[in-house]
């Protein structure tokens, strides 16, 4: 069928593409792609039929189905079973979450404060006091120190987790940790289970890898079973990434009974679960891990930057053993080896206390700065809870998190907006994450909430 046959027909993209490209499939995905960052094809916009674009543009079904399969794994387009193609919700905002600018009141960038940098300063200068101090600065196989191991499985502990040295591999922090998992589990075009808002660094490791992100609907806060269940037999997903405490965006923490259920359809659908506890210490008291149901069926992650300090890269995995092999080599692919100097700080804070100690004065300044948060904005608005270290911020009318993200920043003030979390075809609610421990100051974070507070009269 010729083109001109649908003169005058709706569809909702007709491009145009050279057909004397060798490659036709990759010129219509480069079209796809430039007309998304164009803004010709806007976030949400369901595409044609792949049997009608491709009657549209004579080419083969398999054309057009191997460029839209390309344009899925750079995470651009999302398709769901039953429904269709759309152009992903996020598609425009992939930015690395990161704040340069020396006059912004950097409120996007999760860390926490840094008030007890100075007992970790102070564990750093006994460590290169001693004899042999040069050795923190040579080159380490990773994991090597079976007391550094062990150091790993009481942090773990301290989380609820149960574990033992056979399991734990070291990673220079857990965003290296995630993609080291994802690269070693995982295969090109293999689909996992998220949240529909969520963490964006799985969102950009899984772009790198092809691997598919499929967003599963949520049930009270948290991915509702039934929908995990529904898409693991209609999307063939290969496993669940699950951030159960102080969910990134959100801030939810998912029930011990909802965790048990979730645990209850990854075991029976035989999938993987990547477990990611970089907020579990801040809980006042653990709860039970998801991972802890179906420990052979589970990866948990582990860091300190969330917790201790952004600038102690260390983080640790917990692996069965069936697949340790595979992540080890991703590891040593990724880093060679960890920071000696970093490993041995992190597992001196661990096994001597201190950490307990650095926690509980991080949990103060936290509840501090939410005390200040709640006088600027009521509680029907927001999610999160004292221990938070970034706030969930609902935006009145019809305010997109977009428009308010730009608007803040025009005012000197960086946060995040929905949209940078959204997967897939899910609709990025009207909000934006605020994180209250990263202004430097708490008449910092007051600026900052003032501003804030006046954008959203």
């Amino acid at each position: 069928m010729s083109v001109n046959s649908f003169e005058g027909y709706y569809m909702s993209w007709k491009p145009e593409i050279n057909k004397n490209d060798k490659a036709l499939y990759r010129s219509l995905a480069e079209k796809l792609e430039s007309d998304i960052k164009n803004g010709i094809l806007m976030p949400g916009t369901k595409l044609p039929p792949q049997r009608e674009l491709a009657k549209f543009l004579d080419l083969n079904v398999s054309t057009v189905s191997k460029a839209f399969k390309l344009c899925e794994l750079k995470g651009l387009i999302s398709a769901t079973a039953g429904s269709g193609t759309f152009v992903a919700y996020d598609a425009l905002a992939r930015d690395h979450l990161l704040t340069d600018a020396d006059n912004i009141i950097d409120m996007g960038s999760i860390s926490p404060d840094n008030s007890a940098n100075e007992l970790i300063l102070h564990q750093l200068k006994c460590m290169l006091n001693e004899q042999g101090a040069e050795k923190w600065f040579s080159c380490n196989r990773l994991g090597e120190s079976e007391w550094q191991k062990e150091a790993a499985v009481m942090l773990m502990k301290k989380c609820g987790y149960e574990t033992c040295r056979e399991k734990i591999l070291f990673a220079a922090g857990g965003q290296n940790a995630l993609v080291a998992v994802l690269a070693g589990i995982f295969s090109h075009g293999d689909k996992i289970g998220v949240d529909n808002h969520i963490y964006p660094g799985i969102k950009t490791a899984a772009d790198m890898l092809g691997i598919q992100l499929v967003p599963i609907r949520p049930s009270g806060g948290s991915m509702d079973a039934d929908a995990l269940m529904y898409y693991c037999k209609k999307e063939d997903l290969k496993g669940v990434y699950l951030i159960p405490d102080c969910q990134d965006p959100t801030t939810n923490t998912m029930s011990f009974t909802q965790r048990k259920i979730i645990a209850s359809v990854i075991k029976e659908q035989k999938i993987w679960l990547i477990e990611d506890a970089s907020y579990s210490l801040m809980n006042d008291r653990p709860i039970s891990p998801v991972a802890s149901f179906i420990p052979e069926q589970s990866v948990y992650i582990t860091s300190l930057s969330k917790s201790l300090a952004p600038g102690l890269q260390i983080g640790y995995a917990s692996v069965p053993l069936s697949v340790k092999s595979s992540i080890s080599l991703a590891l040593t692919s990724l880093n060679v080896s960890v920071s000696p100097l970093m490993a041995e700080l992190s597992a001196r804070l661990i096994v001597s206390g201190q950490i307990d100690i650095i926690i509980r004065e991080h949990k103060d300044k936290t509840k501090e700065r939410n005390e200040l948060f709640n006088r600027y904005f009521p509680s029907n608005i927001y999610r999160g809870n004292e221990n938070s270290i970034f706030r969930w911020l609902h935006l009145k009318g019809s305010i997109k998190g977009s428009y308010f993200e730009q608007a803040a920043l025009d005012k000197g003030v960086q946060v995040y907006a929905a949209e940078r979390f959204a997967v897939g075809n899910t609709a990025a609610e009207r909000a934006v994450r605020v994180a209250i421990c990263a202004p430097e100051s708490v008449e910092e974070l007051e600026a900052g909430l003032k501003i804030l507070h006046d954008i959203m009269k």
